[in-house]
């Protein structure tokens, strides 16, 4: 069969053949019908993943929307393999998998799960949620930070303000559901007085950027709290500025405030997987608005390189 192959870290895939394993116990042979290209995709096919385990050549892909031999439209997640999503066929796990409604849009549904899923399983299965609490989510102009404002307003929340650089983005985010937004560009005083005003009553920070401007937000948001006793929680999810971050000391015990990550590990896979239903269910009613780009198969290697800098979400569509 043809797949995108990565058979070098230092290079994008590209389109060969890729034998098609015989499945397992449990298994099923899908064929693929769209696969995103999700940051995690891009981390995972270059070899910087955590999970990475340097096994080439692989298939990149880490989810999907497929269709199994009973004609069954399937979103299926994949365990760390080396034959993903991102091929004619695959093969799935089937209870790593739900059945999507008839006439729902694969494109959609695999753009949409990855990114929705970062922000929906952080606030269900990470940390106690509460409708009215009041969310900060950095990095909010990108894909998965447009969907978390959009995941914040269904679970209920109070306040939710969207931080980022794009000044166009961020206005653009109030009719997904922001109450408000702060620009971090701009003189670092001035953005740090934006920060701490905004985030006086805050409850939790998602978190999609890690590196000096994760840690340099801290302390405006941690200091100028009305009530530091007040508990907040800073959910580490991407680490797009960078893999770490010098977290000031005194944020730790100035205020009640303490850093989880949510992710692969962090949360249990059967946490996740019972998720994924309502998630797909969401995004097949329609509740939440994104924008994709479906590129064939076949253009894998020339759509890796304009995916790093895409505003749109990629999905591999079969040829």
């Amino acid at each position: 069969m043809k797949a995108a192959v990565v058979t070098s870290f230092d290079t994008a895939p590209r389109y060969q053949d890729f034998p098609l394993s015989t499945p397992g116990e449990g298994e099923l042979v899908v064929d693929v019908l769209a696969s995103g290209l999700h940051p995690r995709v891009l981390s995972q096919a270059n070899g910087s993943h955590y999970t990475s385990t340097d096994e080439l050549p692989l298939v990149p892909g880490i989810d999907g929307v497929g269709r199994d031999a009973e004609g069954n439209l399937r979103y299926f997640v994949l365990p760390d393999t080396a034959l993903g999503s991102m091929a004619e066929q695959t093969i799935v796990d089937a209870r790593r998998s739900v059945v999507l409604p008839a006439g729902t849009d694969p494109i959609v549904v695999a753009a949409g799960m990855n990114p929705a899923m970062s922000s929906w399983v952080a606030l269900r299965r990470r940390i106690e949620f509460r409708a009215g609490q009041n969310v900060l989510i950095l990095g909010a102009t990108g894909s998965a930070g447009q969907l978390a404002v959009q995941v914040a307003k269904l679970f209920g929340a109070g306040q939710i303000i969207a931080v980022g650089r794009d000044a166009k983005k961020l206005a653009a985010l109030r009719a997904l559901g922001a109450t408000d937004t702060v620009l971090t560009a701009g003189d670092e005083r001035e953005v740090a007085a934006r920060l701490g005003k905004a985030a006086a009553e805050v409850d939790v920070v998602i978190d999609y950027l890690w590196g000096e401007p994760a840690a340099t937000a801290m302390v405006p948001i941690i200091t100028d709290r009305a009530d530091r006793d007040r508990p907040l929680t800073w959910i580490q999810i991407g680490s797009i500025a960078g893999p770490t971050a010098a977290v000031p000391s005194a944020a730790l015990r100035a205020a009640r405030f303490r850093i989880v990550g949510s992710g692969q590990g962090s949360v249990a896979t059967r946490d996740i997987l019972a998720e994924l239903g309502e998630i797909a269910s969401a995004l097949a009613e329609g509740r939440f608005v994104l924008d994709t780009t479906p590129v064939a198969l076949a253009d894998v290697e020339e759509a890796w390189g304009r995916a790093r800098n895409s505003n749109t979400r990629t999905v591999i569509v079969p040829n």
